[in-house]
């Protein structure tokens, strides 16, 4: 197959790789469409977030893309739950299964990240991803498709469930509570849409680029601030009434959003961070205590039920307890 590899930074080469065969509990995947991430961009450029057991994954025959979907081709064994024909999308992350982590369900913060070895696969981040034409992917990192919706906008699907993560680490949007969503880019905007799906009120937008802040009024934004024009605290204050709302979505990654963030909640709000910034930021940390503010941060896509921990042997019992 023809396949995208990471070279050194900044070097994509297009090269012939072996088709991939899916094991256990996988399938092949034929990538009928991938979208672009910003963090795809971060990987190529700099490695990191990417490692490959423990190691930068440049010069390893690594081939970067994390937002694609497709259709599988081929089950590997024991496979029953996806059929030949069937149009999936993809998440990221298949954790190792058996670190802390994993075992409650927190698979996107596997403490064996990047190590294959133990099992832990994150397509496109420690293992192949789909600048290629064929993708091995875990059954658990698969949604089935509905067959009217299209290629492009399946790809989305990924994005839409970082987002879905961030307002579920928050508690969950109550519905009539507000919501700001710093940074109208794909997740940003997909936070919009949720939180709003979920009835918050107000949604409200801010961002740097108006095209973008018109896309989000289009997916639900009840209001939105170019904060090239408009201080976004003072907007957000005046948009409630000097309230504040119950939740903010940060998406932007700006060296001073938190601390905006943090002026734009009421008291006991709640902070979701899902971008990364590029250099490390200068917090006040004491508003946050002395208003008890609660700040979560999230990686990836989601959240699995914990699988229960191991029952306790007792020696003088013949069968665990």
């Amino acid at each position: 197959m023809k396949a995208w590899v990471l070279g050194g930074p900044e070097q994509l080469n297009y090269v012939e790789k072996p088709i991939p065969e899916p094991g256990s509990s996988e399938v092949l995947v034929r990538i009928d469409a991938v979208a672009i991430c910003a963090t795809d961009l971060e990987i190529i450029s700099h490695g990191l977030p990417a490692s490959i057991e423990g190691e930068l994954p440049f010069n390893k025959g690594f081939t970067p893309g994390h937002e694609y979907m497709g259709t599988v081709v081929k089950l590997g064994p024991t496979v029953d739950e996806f059929q030949i024909g069937d149009r999936i999308a993809v998440e990221i992350h298949a954790g190792c299964g058996r670190c802390p982590r994993c075992r409650e369900g927190m698979y996107t913060s596997c403490l064996n990240y990047g190590f294959h070895s133990k099992g832990h696969r994150a397509n496109g981040f420690s293992t192949d991803g789909g600048f290629a034409e064929y993708a091995v992917n875990n059954v658990n990192t698969m949604v089935h498709v509905p067959e009217d919706m299209p290629d492009e906008e399946a790809t989305l699907i990924v994005t839409a469930g970082t987002a879905m993560y961030g307002l579920d680490v928050l508690g969950g949007v109550i519905a009539g509570e507000g919501v700001v969503v710093l940074g109208p880019g794909p997740i940003g905007l997909m936070g919009v849409g949720v939180a709003k799906a979920l009835g918050a009120q107000p949604v409200i937008l801010t961002g740097t680029r108006d095209r973008r802040l018109e896309m989000g009024k289009l997916l639900g934004a009840d209001a939105v601030v170019n904060v090239n024009h408009e201080d976004p605290v003072t907007a957000v204050q005046r948009l409630t009434g000097g309230k504040g709302v119950q939740y903010v979505l940060e998406c932007s990654g700006a060296p001073n959003a938190l601390n905006d963030a943090a002026r734009m909640v009421t008291r006991g709000g709640r902070i979701c961070l899902a971008a990364f910034p590029h250099e490390p930021a200068l917090v006040d940390l004491a508003y946050l205590v002395r208003n008890n503010i609660y700040v979560f941060g999230i990686r990836g896509e989601g959240k699995a039920p914990p699988i229960a921990p191991p029952r306790s042997w007792d020696r003088n019992a013949s069968t665990p307890n």
